[in-house]
């Protein structure tokens, strides 16, 4: 069975038809730039282009960097344009998609559910933790299997500030950290994180799971086992294709 993820980024926007019985993409990936200013009208363009670009026909899911309510509305937007607070993302987009049936689910979530069913966190029990590291920080906390949604830990504080603007891989990026300097400060967002869930496991997913070897052996001092996401930034994809297939 194949349905359609799509993963909305404050980078870029990307997507591909999923098989879902082996949790994988069906077909390459395509992906177009977040445009900036990255307002629904916008966005909901660039979601078009991808979806086009495989001629798709069926129902789609779609990934948003912010918390969402009733599978529809929109309710925070941390990385990208503020205007898409209060909007019905699954109006807008199948109304711009001519009619396709959505689902919208928020991006960390969509990459926990993913993991879970088919990659790190699968058969694990207890506390699991999935954190994206990327514009931001995103976040799926389970426990037993069982998802707690919108979490968004990436802003819990820390130093001061959103932990995600300390500990992000665009924080990394933009003040020209070194592995080992943004180690640190991932170490320190961990610690605090663990301190308040306890959980078994640390899932690490984004674009940055693809280089975890530059600096997860640099990560001490944390009890829970920390592991690179298998699905690795695909997971988004996968986990909003899984989501659409249950609506």
């Amino acid at each position: 069975m194949q349905i359609f993820g799509v993963d909305i980024g404050g980078s870029g926007i990307k997507g591909a038809p999923v098989d879902l019985d082996r949790g994988d993409l069906a077909e390459e990936r395509f992906k177009v730039l977040t445009p900036h200013p990255s307002t629904p009208d916008a966005v909901a363009d660039g979601v078009k282009e991808v979806v086009d670009h495989f001629g798709w026909t069926g129902p789609v899911g779609v990934t948003f960097p912010g918390v969402v309510t009733g599978g529809a509305t929109i309710r925070t937007a941390a990385n990208v344009d503020k205007a898409w607070i209060d909007v019905d993302a699954r109006a807008l987009l199948g109304e711009r998609l001519g009619g396709l049936p959505v689902t919208v689910v928020n991006d960390a979530d969509a990459a926990g559910v993913a993991e879970v069913q088919f990659g790190a966190g699968r058969d694990r029990r207890g506390t699991v933790i999935l954190l994206t590291f990327g514009t931001g920080i995103g976040s799926a906390v389970f426990a037993d299997g069982i998802l707690v949604p919108n979490t968004e830990l990436g802003h819990l504080e820390l130093d001061g500030h959103d932990a995600e603007k300390r500990a992000s891989t665009k924080a990394k990026d933009d003040h020209e950290l070194t592995w080992e300097h943004w180690a640190k400060r991932v170490t320190k967002y961990l610690a605090h994180v663990e301190m308040l869930f306890s959980p078994e496991l640390f899932v690490i997913g984004g674009g940055v799971s693809r280089k975890s070897h530059k600096f997860l052996p640099l990560i001490e001092g944390i009890r829970a086992e920390i592991v690179p996401a298998q699905l690795q930034n695909n997971a988004g994809i996968v986990g909003a294709a899984m989501r659409a297939s249950k609506a």
